[in-house]
């Protein structure tokens, strides 16, 4: 089945293979392989056969991982909710649901936004949201253009995922957001005549083959290296991509990593091994920066670090002399209370080894997202007077700037304190954060949530957080199961897109966008005129399906294609429309249309404009985590309590966040959460393989399964994230067991940086002991 319009086909034995691109939900994290989804007919009454990879796909050329591959068993699970329903509220954290009807859930729930709106004004709703879902994040859209709400919420501490690097890189570098040039741009790939294979890539907190982060395609790396790629890998563990002959691996001491960055530039100023001729033409700030630097001398960074003073030299000489370098940066940066300043130096120490936007090194999307009305841009379905008291934003400029949401932590205190105002309607929009996913401290989170009112819940199967406070369950399509575009970075950065292709239905089970068209038609119609039912208290599902597609195409105009032309390309990649390199040469990134970057100063900000108005730094600069065992505001007596550092959030292929944890061939796989120990240290605390341990600090516990590992270094401890128990007891006070292996338990809250981003889920202290099982001391 070649690209073309073909893109469903009957075949010989009677079944129907529709050509699609993978996304969310359920997350995987989200890459858009190319598949064909096999069911046994078409239409309403179509049954998921199996996923195959599509071979044709020119990027993901018919790889898929195991997650996609166990699709069926996810969307036949006895455990899937797949009708709306609803519970009365005093019978919260008990599994009272009952069926209800969309007509039903829609009049109810919009009467409820019409009350908290009129009665407490529009931000006394609150809208939660989890990973990205489709092309843009319509949890966005959902707040702003259906809620009519200021108060888009994402609950992790510090923004701390993602958010925090795409900021950074519009406040310094005035760009869309830097990612590895691995040729998915272009129609020759790695063969194409414009493309320059990397040299080596730096592999930067982040381990991209299990992650697959934000449609960055991890197994390139592994394409890479087959054709010549090295790999500098820097993590404090030994990851698949850095293990290799020839490959480096730095391993760092947890959130220690600004102070390695800055001793690497250092030494590149000071051998004079750096692109001299860009730097001066395109970095303000650079004497500045340069003298910054020279306050970390190799062996002060290699006492911090924990890493040989010769490996870094090594490192340094690598990257100012070996070109192109190209970049991969990943979550460890945004999970670091000292992040905002490690993407800053990370940003200039890509610019000075003259990487960005060139073949082979990063490359930049514009400074405005495609598609991107539909995910910043509707708050102007609000006056001013609304959009002011979008929670945290006068507090924090340095994140509300750059992201459109709630600060988080203020979220979490608002909720509390009932200051500046109090909150009375919740929706999460697919966010089980209860879960180690992203809140920190989420008992208090569970206690917060009691107080709202009502609380609408969209998902797939019933997690603990929708036990725990839901009174509306509104079930969702997999990605199978509706009509979407994948679209990397959400257009931040478009290396491709292609079109989700609904192949099957599965009871009344609708897409985030759908959502967004059901009740926006009700609640904002000047925002929603692509779906318009005869009578607006009875959904019209086959009006809904052609709505959809409507939508899709008033968003694909800009590009020169509806919705079934779109279909029938199957993917678009920039390259073969007019991709362009070195776009700052050419005005192609400035408003203006000028040459430069589009930040203040036309160039990258080394020295920081806007970080200084906001009263920071305006250079880069290494902090202590305020949790660490070696740091000036910890007591000995902490220290003595709580010697060891311990990480999370490193990914395995058998799960996503808290997702398919009830999904029997992944549960196999990793069927218990894990720690991961050195040998030393495990003799140390007297722990073997597969023991129970329990890893502990000042602010909560949580439970984990041993296993011994020389991968990671002594008295680090890696812990697994996302962890609940399907199989458990789902009602309050156990809620599938979520509070057993939380990992949040042990990050604080609100240990940020100054501009509101990064918390430490990436390195605080702890210890750790020795238990019976996950129950029993």
């Amino acid at each position: 089945m070649a690209y073309g319009k073909e893109w469903r086909v009957k075949r010989s034995d009677g079944t129907v293979a529709t050509r699609s691109n993978t996304w969310s939900p359920p997350g995987s994290h989200p890459v858009g392989y190319g598949v064909k989804v096999i069911t046994d007919g078409e239409g309403m009454d179509a049954n998921l056969i199996r996923i195959e990879g599509d071979d044709d796909n020119p990027i993901t050329t018919g790889r898929v991982n195991a997650m996609n591959l166990a699709l069926r068993e996810y969307t036949y699970a006895p455990s899937r909710i797949i009708h709306p329903m609803r519970r009365a509220k005093e019978d919260r954290g008990r599994d009272k649901w009952e069926q209800t009807t969309w007509d039903e859930a829609i009049d109810t729930i919009c009467e409820k936004v019409r009350y908290f709106q009129n009665t407490y004004g529009p931000e006394s709703i609150v809208c939660f949201g989890g990973t990205g879902r489709e092309a843009c994040i319509f949890y966005y859209a959902l707040t702003f253009s259906v809620l009519q709400s200021p108060n888009c919420c994402y609950t992790q501490s510090g923004w701390s995922c993602y958010g925090p690097r795409c900021s950074i890189a519009d406040y310094v570098l005035g760009a869309g957001y830097p990612e590895l040039d691995y040729a998915g741009h272009l129609p020759g790939s790695y063969h194409d005549p414009a493309y320059t294979l990397s040299k080596w890539v730096v592999v930067w907190g982040k381990e991209p083959l299990p992650s697959n982060g934000d449609g960055f395609f991890g197994h390139c790396l592994v394409d890479m290296m087959k054709l010549g790629t090295k790999i500098i890998s820097i993590d404090p563990r030994i990851t698949w991509v850095g293990a290799h002959d020839g490959n480096i691996n730095l391993q760092v001491r947890p959130q220690t990593d600004t102070a390695l960055a800055l001793g690497i530039m250092n030494l590149m100023f000071e051998n004079d091994e750096y692109d001299k001729e860009f730097a001066e033409k395109w970095i303000y700030g650079l004497d500045e920066v340069k003298a910054r630097a020279a306050e970390y001398p190799v062996d002060k960074v290699a006492a911090i670090t924990t890493v040989p003073a010769e490996d870094i030299k090594r490192a340094a000489h690598i990257i100012g002399t070996e070109r192109p370098i190209g970049w991969a940066w990943g979550l460890a940066f945004d999970q670091n209370k000292n992040g905002v300043q490690l993407s800053q130096a990370f940003i200039i120490l890509a610019a000075l080894a003259g990487s960005i936007d060139r073949p082979g090194g990063l490359t930049l999307g514009p400074p405005s997202a495609l598609l991107g009305k539909w995910r910043m841009n509707q708050r102007g379905a609000m006056d001013d007077s609304v959009w002011e008291k979008r929670i945290g934003a006068a507090a924090w400029p340095g994140l509300s700037t750059g992201m459109a949401t709630t600060q988080p932590d203020e979220t979490l205190n608002t909720m509390e304190s009932d200051e500046p105002y109090a909150l009375k309607m919740g929706w999460f929009n697919s966010s089980n954060f209860l879960t180690p996913t992203c809140s920190a401290q989420p008992k208090r989170w569970h206690k917060a949530l009691q107080k709202l009112e009502f609380v609408v819940i969209q998902d797939i199967t019933m997690t603990p957080t929708a036990m725990a406070v839901g009174d509306y369950f509104l079930p969702m399509a997999t990605w199978a199961e509706h009509t979407g575009i994948v679209l990397t970075h959400y257009g931040r950065n478009t290396v491709f897109m292609g079109p989700m292709n609904k192949a099957l239905q599965v009871g009344e089970c609708v897409s985030d966008v759908q959502i967004c068209l059901l009740f926006g038609q009700r609640l904002n119609p000047e925002w929603y005129p692509w779906y318009k039912p005869a009578d607006e208290h009875h959904v019209d599902w086959d009006l809904l399906e052609q709505a959809t597609q409507d939508f899709y195409s008033d968003q694909l105009k800009e590009l020169g294609y509806d919705w079934n032309s779109f279909q029938e390309l199957g993917i678009y990649q920039p390259g073969a429309h007019g991709f362009e390199y070195e776009k700052y040469e050419k005005g192609m990134l400035r408003f203006d249309g000028e040459p430069g970057f589009n930040t203040i100063t036309g160039q990258i900000e080394a020295y920081s404009i806007l970080y200084e108005s906001w009263g920071e730094d305006p250079l880069p600069y290494y902090e202590e985590p305020n949790y660490s065992p070696y740091s000036e505001l910890r007591t000995d007596e902490e220290k003595e309590k709580y010697p060891l550092i311990t990480t999370s959030g490193s990914r395995r292929y058998s799960s996503f966040h808290s997702e398919h944890r009830h999904v029997p061939s992944l549960r196999q796989i990793d069927p218990w959460p894990w720690v991961q120990i050195h040998p030393e240290t495990a003799q140390e605390y007297g722990i073997t393989e597969g023991d129970w341990v329990e890893v502990y600090n000042m602010f909560g516990e949580a439970r984990f399964k041993a296993e011994i590992t020389p991968i990671i270094k002594p008295g680090i401890l890696n812990c697994a994230h996302g962890w609940w128990f399907p199989e458990q007891d789902g009602e309050e006070p156990n809620l599938f067991g979520v509070w057993k292996s939380n990992f949040n338990s042990l990050v604080p809250h609100m240990n940020i940086g100054k501009l509101g981003f990064g918390a430490p889920y990436k390195g605080v202290m702890c210890n750790a002991r020795r238990v019976r099982s996950l129950d029993q001391d």
